[in-house]
C-alpha cells in the first residue's frame, strides 16, 4: 500500500514538473492518469485566476493614482484661487493714505471738511490743521510738516516765495473771497468826512488790493502803473485826505469800532459775522481781482503728480464743493473753475 502511494506521488511530481510557473502546454504527458490530468487542469485554472486578479489589482492602483493626482491638482487650484482672493481683499482694505493740510478756519477749513468726506471714499484720510495767521502755514509746508495748505492767493504766495526763498507751488484755484470795505464809525461812503481813518491789511499784496478797491470807489488815485506792491505812500490823489491805519488782516474786523471803515478779507469777514451785503463796497465776481486773487491749494514744487494731492484738487473743484460754497456763504465766497 505504501509502495503504491509513493509511486503515485512520483508520477504526480513528474506531471507537475516544469508547469508550476507557466501556462500549461496543449498536451499532457501520456503516462499521467485521467485523475492527474484533471488536477493539472484545475491548477492551470488557478494560475489564470491569479493572473487576472493581479491584472485587475494593477489597474485599480493606476486608477487610484490618477484620482489622487486629479484631487491634488484640484486642491492646488483651489488654494491658488483662495490666495488670489485674499490678495484682492487685502488690496481693498489697505491702510488709507494720509494728507495733512493747513488752513485758516473760515472758509478754508470748512470747505476742506466737505472734501474730507469725499476723499474718505477714495481711501484718503485728510487731516486738517488750522492756523489763524498767514505766515505759519507756508513755513510748515516748506518744512514738510504739511503736505499742502489752503488759505492764500497767488500774489501773496509769490510775494512769500520771493521774500523767504521758498519754492511753494499753486496746484489749483478753488474760490475767490471778495475784499469788502465795511462800515465802522461811518455807515456810508457819502458820510465819509475829510480826514477819516480807513483800516487796511498790513501785508503787501492785500494792502495793495485794498487800495485798488478804494480807487475803484473814487476815494483815491494810484499811479497808472501801480503794482501789487503799492502802499499808501504811492497814492497820487487823496481828495478827502483819508488816513490809513495798517492792521494785521485778522484783526481789522475787530478794529472796525475804532475806525471809520475797514477793508476786510473775505474769510475774516465771515468769521466776524460780516456779510457782503452789508459792505460799503466789495470786489465783483467778474473783476480782475477775482481772477488774480483766487484762493489756491498750495503744495511744494515737485509734488504735483502725487495721486492723493491730485485727488484733493479734483474734489475741491467738484460740483459738490461748489454747491456747498454757494449755499453756505451767500456771496461772501465765490467758487471758481
Amino acid at each position: 500500500m505504501r509502495t503504491i502511494k509513493i509511486a503515485q506521488l512520483m508520477t504526480t511530481q513528474r506531471c507537475y514538473a516544469g508547469n508550476r510557473y507557466r501556462l500549461p502546454e496543449t498536451s499532457t504527458p501520456a503516462h499521467c492518469s485521467a485523475g492527474r490530468k484533471k488536477e493539472i487542469m484545475k491548477l492551470h485554472i488557478r494560475h489564470l485566476a491569479l493572473a487576472l486578479t493581479l491584472i485587475l489589482l494593477v489597474a485599480g492602483l493606476a486608477a487610484c493614482s490618477t484620482t489622487a493626482t486629479t484631487a491634488a491638482t484640484s486642491a492646488a487650484t483651489t488654494t491658488a484661487a483662495a490666495a488670489e482672493a485674499e490678495t484682492t481683499t487685502a488690496g481693498t482694505t489697505a491702510a488709507p493714505v494720509t494728507l495733512k493740510v493747513g488752513a485758516t478756519p473760515v472758509p478754508h477749513a470748512e470747505i476742506l471738511k466737505v472734501a474730507q468726506a469725499e476723499l474718505a471714499k477714495q481711501n484718503i484720510k485728510l487731516e486738517i490743521v488750522e492756523y489763524t495767521d498767514y505766515v505759519q502755514p507756508n513755513v510748515a509746508l516748506n518744512s514738510k510738516e504739511l503736505d499742502a495748505n489752503f488759505f492764500q492767493h497767488v500774489p501773496y504766495l509769490n510775494d512769500f516765495n520771493s521774500k523767504n526763498g521758498t519754492d511753494l507751488f499753486s496746484l489749483v484755484a478753488v474760490h475767490f473771497e471778495p475784499l469788502g470795505l465795511y462800515p465802522g464809525k461811518t455807515k456810508s461812503l457819502a458820510d465819509l468826512k475829510d480826514g477819516a481813518t480807513i483800516a487796511v491789511p498790513n501785508d503787501t499784496t492785500n494792502e495793495a488790493r485794498a487800495l485798488l478797491l478804494l480807487q475803484a470807489q473814487g476815494l483815491i488815485k494810484l499811479p497808472a502803473d501801480a503794482t501789487l506792491s503799492v502802499t499808501p505812500k504811492d497814492i497820487v490823489e487823496n481828495p478827502k485826505k483819508l488816513k490809513f491805519k495798517e492792521v494785521e488782516a485778522a484783526q481789522i474786523a475787530r478794529a472796525l469800532a475804532d475806525v471809520d471803515a475797514g477793508v476786510v478779507n473775505g474769510n475774516y469777514a465771515i468769521e466776524a459775522g460780516l456779510k457782503v451785503a452789508d459792505a460799503l463796497a466789495s470786489e465783483s465776481a467778474d473783476s480782475l481781482a477775482a481772477k488774480t486773487y483766487g484762493n489756491v491749494l498750495v503744495i511744494r514744487k515737485g509734488d504735483e503728480n502725487r495721486p492723493e494731492l491730485k485727488a484733493l484738487a479734483a474734489v475741491l473743484t467738484s460740483q459738490a464743493v461748489k454747491d456747498f460754497i454757494k449755499t453756505k456763504y451767500a456771496g461772501s465766497v465765490i467758487a471758481l473753475g
